[in-house]
C-alpha cells in the first residue's frame, strides 16, 4: 500500500510558492558555463526563484562567483560527490519546491513556469521537463536519437505530451520539498568511486519515490532546458564507456530498488520499433540509417555487457 504525504499543499499556496533551485559545481575549468547557467536562471519569467549553488571543494570557485552573484552558495570542505552535493543543497533550500539543473545547462526563460503549472494544475509530486542538447561541437552523423540520454539529452521514444514517467534527467528535475523530505533525498552510495562513474541517482529516488507515493514525475516537454554537448563527450571511447557503466549503474540500482521495468520496454523498443525503422530506411538508401542502426546495436551490446558485469560482481 502506498504511502499517503503528510503535507498537502493548497492550490492556492501553490500559486505562490518559492522555488528553490539547487546547481552543484566542481570545477572552476567550468567557470564560464556556470556563469551562463546562473543567468539563465535569473531571467526567468517565473520570479520566486531561490538559486543555491554547491560547491565541491573549489575554493577558487567558490571566491569567483561570490563576488560575481547575490546567490546562496556553499562550499563543502573536502569532496562529496554529485548525490551527497544535491543533498547539501536540499537541506539549505527554502523553496516549497526543489528543482535540479546543471553547470553546464542553460534553462529556457519559461522552464519554471512551466514546472510550476504541473504542480497547480495537475497537483504534481514531482516534475520534469524536455532536455534539448546544444551541440559545442557538430554531431556525429552516426550517433542515433534513440541514444540522446548519453549526453543528458532527451532521446527518441520519451513522450511527446505531458504525461506521468519514472524519471527525467536532473538537470530538468524538481520535487516538492515535503517528498523529498519524506524520501531522504537522494543516496550518496551512489556517487562516482573508484574509477566508476555511477549514473542512476535520478532513476533511483524516483523509483523510491513511486514506490512509496504511487506516483511518479509529470514529464511537461515545455519545460525546456538545453544541455551543452562538448566534443570530448562525443568520441565513441567515452560513449562505448558510459555505456557500459550505464548497464553496471541499471545492475546496481535494480538490487537497490527491485525492478527497472523502464530499461526493458525500452531495451524491446529500441530491438523491435527502432531497428526495423532504421532497417527500412537503410534499404530505401540511406547510409545515415544504417550507421545508426549499427551504433544503437553496439551501444545496447556495452550496456548489456555492463549490466552482466554489475550483476556477477555485486
Amino acid at each position: 500500500m502506498h504511502a499517503h504525504l503528510k503535507i498537502k499543499i493548497s492550490s492556492s499556496i501553490l500559486k505562490f510558492m518559492l522555488v528553490s533551485v539547487v546547481i552543484c559545481a566542481y570545477t572552476i575549468k567550468r567557470y564560464n558555463d556556470l556563469v551562463e547557467a546562473i543567468n539563465s536562471l535569473i531571467n526567468q519569467t517565473y520570479s520566486d526563484i531561490e538559486i543555491i549553488l554547491v560547491i565541491d571543494e573549489d575554493i577558487n570557485l567558490y571566491k569567483e562567483i561570490k563576488s560575481e552573484f547575490d546567490i546562496k552558495v556553499i562550499l563543502n570542505d573536502r569532496r562529496l560527490g554529485l548525490p551527497a552535493s544535491r543533498n547539501v543543497g536540499i537541506s539549505n533550500a527554502s523553496g516549497d519546491i526543489i528543482a535540479f539543473f546543471d553547470d553546464d545547462a542553460v534553462a529556457d526563460r519559461k522552464w519554471i513556469s512551466e514546472l510550476v503549472k504541473m504542480y497547480e494544475e495537475r497537483n504534481a509530486i514531482a516534475a520534469g521537463g524536455k532536455i534539448l542538447p546544444l551541440w559545442v561541437s557538430k554531431k556525429p552523423k552516426y550517433f542515433p536519437e534513440e541514444f540522446y540520454w548519453l549526453v543528458g539529452a532527451t532521446h527518441k521514444g520519451f513522450p511527446e505530451e505531458i504525461t506521468e514517467v519514472r524519471n527525467t534527467f536532473t538537470s530538468n528535475l524538481s520535487f516538492r520539498a515535503d517528498v523529498l523530505a519524506e524520501l531522504g533525498g537522494f543516496k550518496s552510495e551512489l556517487k562516482a568511486k573508484s574509477g566508476i562513474p555511477m549514473q542512476s541517482e535520478e532513476t533511483e529516488i524516483c523509483e523510491r519515490m513511486r514506490q512509496k507515493f504511487g506516483k511518479g514525475v509529470l514529464y511537461n516537454p515545455n519545460a525546456i532546458v538545453y544541455h551543452k554537448v562538448f566534443p570530448e563527450k562525443l568520441k565513441l571511447s567515452y560513449l562505448l564507456k558510459r555505456n557500459f557503466w550505464q548497464g553496471y549503474s541499471k545492475a546496481i540500482m535494480e538490487k537497490s530498488v527491485g525492478r527497472i521495468n523502464e530499461e526493458k520496454s525500452f531495451l524491446k523498443y529500441l530491438l523491435v520499433n527502432r531497428s526495423l525503422y532504421r532497417l527500412k530506411k537503410g534499404l530505401t538508401g540511406s547510409l545515415e540509417d544504417l550507421g545508426k542502426l549499427a551504433t544503437m546495436w553496439l551501444f545496447t551490446f556495452c550496456v548489456g555487457v555492463g549490466y552482466v558485469y554489475g550483476k556477477i560482481s555485486q
